[in-house]
């Protein structure tokens, strides 16, 4: 059995409420969270097994479409993305910083996964959403030739997709920013 993530993001908050119960009853997901978010958005995760993840994204694409931002679904997500997502504190960090900024939570998950699957990285830091006017990020860390292949990879998507923000990275941060990251 293999286990994956699906995202979807929604403009609208009661289309959220009712597209996040239809999706729990077409198909064997769990929510890992459903709530609101900034601007007005509603976040839904779920996970299960990879068809039944797919089975629910498809119902809430095909019922909502007109209030979907963006969904995907992760099939056999790295657990560090897991651990990031969920709040658990990061490494401490070393050499370059790798920073991929995107319009969508849903979108920076994504390219947290597959920044962390392209190179020999940690992830410092994975937001998504709140408090940010919907915005995602992820912040990575590692030397700097896989900091940059990381990022270039993860923002494929995003920016694919048109949810691109910008991304940087740093070869040699200062010791005093790394204090505040």
């Amino acid at each position: 059995m293999l286990y994956s993530i699906g995202i979807a993001e929604l403009k609208s908050i009661a289309k959220g409420v009712e597209a996040c119960d239809e999706a729990l009853k077409s198909a064997g997901v769990n929510i890992v969270a459903a709530q609101p978010s900034c601007p007005g958005k509603y976040e839904i995760i779920l996970t299960g097994e990879i068809a039944s993840v797919q089975v629910a994204l498809d119902r809430i694409k095909a019922n909502y479409d007109k209030y979907v931002i963006d969904a995907v679904r992760l099939g056999r997500v790295d657990q560090r993305v897991v651990k990031a997502l969920m709040g658990a504190p990061a490494q401490a960090p070393q050499g370059a910083l790798g920073i991929i900024e995107t319009f969508s939570g849903a979108s920076a998950i994504q390219a947290a996964d597959a920044a962390i699957k392209a190179a020999s990285v940690e992830i410092l830091d994975l937001r998504i959403s709140r408090g940010m006017g919907g915005k995602g990020f992820v912040m990575l860390t590692g030397h700097v030739g896989d900091v940059t292949a990381s990022v270039e990879a993860g923002s494929r998507y995003a920016k694919e997709q048109g949810l691109l923000v910008g991304t940087s990275v740093i070869a040699a941060p200062h010791e005093e920013l790394w204090k505040y990251l």
